[in-house]
């Protein structure tokens, strides 16, 4: 099925100007409240501006990131369009992700849920390291489009010449990508609005849509959830007291990460693998028939059995994987690098195990997006396949199946601090 919704995430290196692009977008597209244009205005005015509003200071909200002028957070902004005779009008979720390569992290995690990325290129440099970098994790989260949007193409002239050695740099970089994701080109200046919202009178030899267009006509398909198998990770074992159903009422919490439920379905209760079937399915104190993905709900079974925070309900008939060795590309977030023989708290869905590093199985060049031989170790940025062992056995799905439950992230049981993000192949 396709949705009205669409979650899109920018990408680039430093400073090809991500934050100036959404901006623009916000501001030509009439989203932004004359309060915040008065308050962009005056912060523009005390960085010593030629009088233009510096568009980015729209979505650089912290106080760092104003100073630095650079981005450090995921940014998140929300916008729609309205409807249009030719089929335009969608919702938006943008997710600004940070070039830095310090903050790599924080785009892995405005990406990991994004349907299309926006890739910027600052047309007088091409393709960077970290532009790279950027493209190879939006095509290993399973993204479905790129687009590689050429910035300041005013500070070329508008070279259509130049703007086709861009192209042609990035297709020999996207032919190697795993599941080679369509790719879009398309040459803009974010600081002057060229082909962001309005189509460019100095660009007329391009023929193809503006941003903005793109991002109204992609069509982004779902997997419909009577397409792929219930999961519902449980959060919470409800017993309440006395309201909802009397002291004998027992259900099981969660957010269903894929799927549908309905009463009567049989599931099995995993790790243990136990038979039951779903008796009934509530939802906001009211009992529903069915119950598709993403929603909330808490379901009763009709076996009492022993069942905690962690465990998974599956369809009986197409249960997920359960092992306690699992293989995974693993992102490395933190200046501490990861070894063999290492000990995290690994959080997959809601549960929560210890996980030893068993060893390193390779690691990505990401110029070449060639798999090289296992390193000594991961480095911070970098990504490899990792062989984990696990304290409890994981209910789980490859990646590229269900991103829901085949994503992970390490934890240093030291600091609580992310150290690692993970996508599980097998």
């Amino acid at each position: 099925m396709t949705l009205d919704l669409l979650r899109f995430t920018t990408a680039g290196s430093v400073d090809d100007g991500k934050s100036t692009l959404i901006g623009r977008l916000l501001y030509d597209t009439q989203q932004v409240f004359d309060d915040q244009l008065a308050h962009v205005a005056e912060a523009s005015r005390r960085r010593g501006g030629d009088g233009a509003l510096d568009l980015a200071l729209l979505t650089d909200g912290l106080r760092a990131e104003r100073e630095q002028g650079i981005t450090i957070d995921v940014a998140y902004r929300y916008f729609a369009t309205p409807p249009t005779d030719d089929g335009g009008g969608r919702r938006f979720i943008i997710a600004d992700c940070p070039g830095h390569q310090q903050y790599t992290r924080n785009m892995v995690t405005g990406a990991s849920t994004a349907d299309l990325a926006v890739i910027l290129l600052d047309v007088r440099h091409g393709l960077l390291e970290q532009s790279k970098r950027h493209a190879f994790i939006s095509a290993l989260l399973g993204i479905p489009h790129l687009v590689v949007a050429v910035n300041k193409m005013d500070l070329v002239d508008c070279s259509r010449e130049r703007f086709g050695e861009i192209v042609e740099e990035f297709e020999r970089f996207a032919a190697k990508l795993r599941g080679r994701p369509g790719v879009v080109y398309i040459p803009i200046s974010a600081l002057d609005g060229d082909n962001v919202v309005a189509r460019s009178e100095r660009m007329d030899w391009y023929d193809g849509p503006t941003l903005l267009e793109l991002l109204e006509q992609v069509e982004v398909a779902y997997d419909h959830p009577y397409d792929v198998p219930a999961r519902l990770p449980v959060q919470w074992v409800i017993r309440p007291s006395g309201e909802l159903g009397g002291s004998d009422y027992r259900a099981y919490a969660g957010q269903l990460a894929s799927g549908a439920l309905r009463p009567g379905d049989p599931v099995v209760v995993l790790p243990g693998g136990r038979p039951t079937r779903v008796a009934a399915i509530d939802t906001f104190g009211e009992e529903i028939p069915e119950a598709l993905a993403p929603l909330s709900i808490a379901v009763r079974l009709d076996d009492e059995l022993d069942i905690s925070r962690g465990d998974m309900l599956a369809i009986a008939d197409q249960p997920p994987q359960v092992a306690r060795e699992i293989e995974a590309d693993v992102c490395w977030f933190t200046d501490q690098p990861l070894r063999a023989g290492a000990r995290y708290e690994l959080k997959h869905t809601t549960r929560v195990a210890g996980a030893v590093v068993d060893r390193l199985l390779d690691v990505v060049d990401v110029h070449t997006l060639e798999r090289n031989p296992a390193p000594p170790q991961l480095a911070l940025n970098d990504i490899g396949r990792v062989r984990l062992r696990t304290s409890a056995p994981l209910a789980f799905d490859p990646y590229e199946r269900n991103r829901r439950t085949g994503s992970f992230i390490l934890i240093d049981p030291a600091t609580n601090g992310t150290v690692g993000a993970g996508m599980i192949s097998r």
